[in-house]
């Protein structure tokens, strides 16, 4: 179906929203366990709730449905008709997987898997016991027309149907006129608004409903198709239908609530004249009511599922949920630098040796704004990682039950947070990490009894702040790195020479080198020697480094350094003849003078430097980028020692300057990408500085020594 502008932004959040509800449901099933916890179920249960309201809303009918099953069987589960078994754990967790393909497809407009969703329904009927979901008893539907096809002559003439809504109906986002036009697609409809009551006018809430209905609808209509229409509403509203042409219902007969209330007489106007006379009823207090993002406003469709905007691909979400009081403290800010700019603006036409003072203390509070005003800013961009961790609890329960293994997942630190960028680049790698850890790290119960271990495996996610970096650690108590089979490894791929002598460190890290892995087969899970290698490219992409711990035997320790966000650097400036460059102070390790005695070079051309027990390749700058510096003789500058993946050079400048915090534009976007240069920054007084890429020029003076060996 078309739908408006307006509304494919609502769309769109419910979008988000449902995402959101499943993250929700998939949490609570793996919560549960024999002894359920009812509050745990009803939770899911709202979750699922909630997806099929939205969905029928929007006309994604066939999202509804099998929500419907879903939402069945977790029914009979939290009224105690059913057991909660293993087997309906998983087959509503693969009930969820299936409703993310379905809402994914239905956002990028994109075929739904019919076999798939066919197949899962088939498991949740197998488990019910039924040929079909069993319909609530209170609502007391006739027969489907899909199910069992009646005779139109067994079919009532119309149907009688008394509304009376709750109070804070438009504050559900719901709106009836939307229902009334669904009613009229199944048949003649005649709606009267009952205004009985409305309050007097200085005792109204405009947000609240106080309007009750009448409506008579003409056909022959499936009891079960009306039903539909008022799935979606709370269960405090009060329902009545009687078949016209039957004898009136004693009260509360086929009620969809406790409470009943008569039915109201019926009306001839018009279904278009009623449904107008309704709308403008009620316009004032929708109107009040009207959210930003809507959930459950419009009952189910007959119609194909509307259509969506295009989105942008998971992972690269162009929207992010700020709280309230960051956009406050924002505003707050703003209006703190006008007040200032104010001040300032009396300057403009001189200053008097007098004001001096009064320059300078608006010129700090100038400072002083900016800088809290850069900071309220970024925190707006900061989730979380609790965002990256949700996904874990499902990921290690479907891969040791794949791999027999029995684990116990510990999450810390899920409230600490960092950038957005960050947080989703970060999030595969983190998926390889656990993945090999429950795969080569942690044993199977046999062999962890046999080692004295207990047979539950841990894994234990963390993260947090340290300095201006986060640290995100993956450890696990398995059986640690074998590093004599590491090395075999690595030697027979010959990623190590034959003769060559390794320190622990540089054993444990050969598992980051392409394609190296220790597993005997390949798997679906692991074995072709691409996951760890593409966990450390990414964290270099962030700016990060990895490091490894391991004992063989008690477990292992991942440590990934991140920055806080991609967007501001602290950084070194450093000057090179006429030009001024930036390292970021997390890859600087110390900055010494250079001496002659410490000096050599490496086959006659490449120059080292011997810090200690460790000769480090010089690289000088005047000469990787072509500018006239001071400093072309080694001895005669400074030497800013710096490290990235596990690796030192030196990077030989003429004078080092200030240290300050910098905002990196991209090379790449505005020119093009340069090697050696991460991106630039414009300095105080408008020049343009570049940023040295640190990992990139460590990668190239290692190519240039291979390249000195085979001369």
């Amino acid at each position: 179906m078309t739908i408006d502008p307006e509304m494919a932004e609502i769309i769109k959040v419910f979008f988000q929203e449902s995402r959101e509800g499943l993250d929700a449901m998939e949490s609570g099933l793996l919560g549960l366990g024999a002894a359920a916890d009812s509050e745990n179920i009803n939770t899911i249960f709202r979750a699922a709730h909630s997806i099929k309201g939205g969905s029928a809303t929007f006309g994604f009918a066939e999202v509804a449905a099998f929500t419907h099953g879903v939402e069945t069987l977790l029914d009979e589960m939290r009224n105690g008709v059913r057991p909660v078994t293993s087997e309906a754990i998983q087959t509503l967790l693969q009930a969820c997987d299936c409703l993310r393909e379905m809402i994914s497809a239905a956002e990028a407009e994109r075929p739904l898997d019919r076999d798939r969703i066919a197949a899962i329904n088939g498991d949740i009927k197998h488990i019910l016991g039924t040929e079909a979901a069993p319909a609530p008893a209170a609502a007391a539907p006739a027969p489907s027309a899909t199910d069992a096809p009646p005779q139109a002559a067994s079919l009532p003439a119309g149907w009688r149907i008394g509304f009376q809504p709750v109070a804070n109906l438009l504050r559900l986002r719901n709106e009836p006129t939307r229902m009334f036009a669904e009613l009229k697609r199944l048949g003649a409809l005649g709606v009267h608004a009952d205004d009985s009551r409305l309050p007097a006018l200085e005792a109204l809430d405009p947000e609240a409903c106080y309007l009750s209905w009448n409506l008579e609808l003409t056909g022959q209509i499936a009891r079960l198709d009306i039903d539909n229409i008022f799935d979606w509403l709370d269960s405090g509203c009060r329902l009545e239908f009687t078949e016209v042409g039957a004898p009136d219902l004693a009260p509360g007969a086929q009620s969809q609530s406790a409470t009943a209330v008569p039915v109201f007489a019926a009306a001839a106007d018009s279904a278009e004249n009623a449904a107008e006379s309704a709308t403008k009823a009620t316009e004032s207090a929708t109107k009040a009511a009207e959210p930003k993002h809507a959930m459950a406003s419009e009952p189910p469709r007959s119609a194909p599922a509307a259509a969506s905007p295009p989105q942008k691909p998971s992972g690269e979400s162009g929207s992010i949920r700020v709280a309230t009081e960051k956009v406050d403290a924002i505003i707050n800010l703003v209006g703190e630098l006008i007040i200032t700019q104010s001040m300032l603006s009396g300057f403009a036409d001189g200053v008097e040796p007098e004001d001096l003072d009064r320059l300078r203390q608006g010129l700090s509070q100038l400072a002083r704004n900016t800088r809290e005003l850069q900071e309220s800013v970024m925190q707006i961009r900061m989730l979380p990682i609790s965002f990256a961790f949700n996904r874990f609890p499902r990921i290690v329960h479907d891969l040791s039950r794949k791999l027999g293994k029995k684990v116990e997942l510990k999450l810390e630190g899920e409230g600490t947070e960092l950038d957005k960028t960050v947080l989703e680049k970060i999030s595969d790698p983190l998926v390889h990490l656990v993945r090999n850890a429950l795969d080569h790290g942690l044993e199977t119960p046999e062999r962890r009894l046999a080692a004295g271990k207990g047979e539950t495996g841990t894994i234990e996610l963390g993260a947090f702040h340290e300095g201006g970096n986060i640290i995100i650690e993956v450890r696990d108590d398995g059986a640690g790195i074998s590093r004599a089979k590491v090395l075999q490894k690595a030697r027979e791929r010959q990623l190590v020479g034959p003769d060559q002598e390794l320190t622990d460190e540089q054993v444990d890290n050969l598992i980051f080198m392409p394609g190296f892995s220790t597993a005997e087969a390949v798997s679906d899970v692991s074995g072709r020697g691409v996951g760890m290698d593409v966990v450390r490219r990414n964290i270099h992409d962030l700016g990060g480094y990895v490091q490894i711990f391991s004992k063989e035997g008690l477990g292992s320790t991942i440590r990934i350094r991140l920055p806080l966000t991609l967007a501001i650097l602290d950084g070194q400036l450093v000057r090179v003849g006429k030009e001024i460059y930036i390292i970021s102070l997390l890859a600087i390790v110390e900055t010494i003078q250079v001496s002659r005695e410490r000096l050599g070079k490496l086959a006659g051309r490449a120059e080292v430097f011997r810090l200690r027990d460790e000769y480090l390749p010089v690289v000088k700058l005047c000469e990787l980028f072509g500018v006239a510096g001071e400093s072309r003789s080694t001895e005669q500058g400074l030497l800013v020692v710096v490290e990235a993946d596990g690796k030192r050079a030196g990077v030989l400048v003429d004078d080092l300057l200030a240290q300050q915090q910098v905002v990196i534009k991209s090379l790449e976007s505005n020119f093009k990408a340069v090697a050696g240069i991460a991106g630039a920054t414009i300095l105080g007084d408008g020049t343009v500085a570049l940023i040295i890429d640190v990992p990139d020029l460590i990668r190239s003076v290692a190519k240039q020594r291979v390249a000195a060996h085979a001369a």
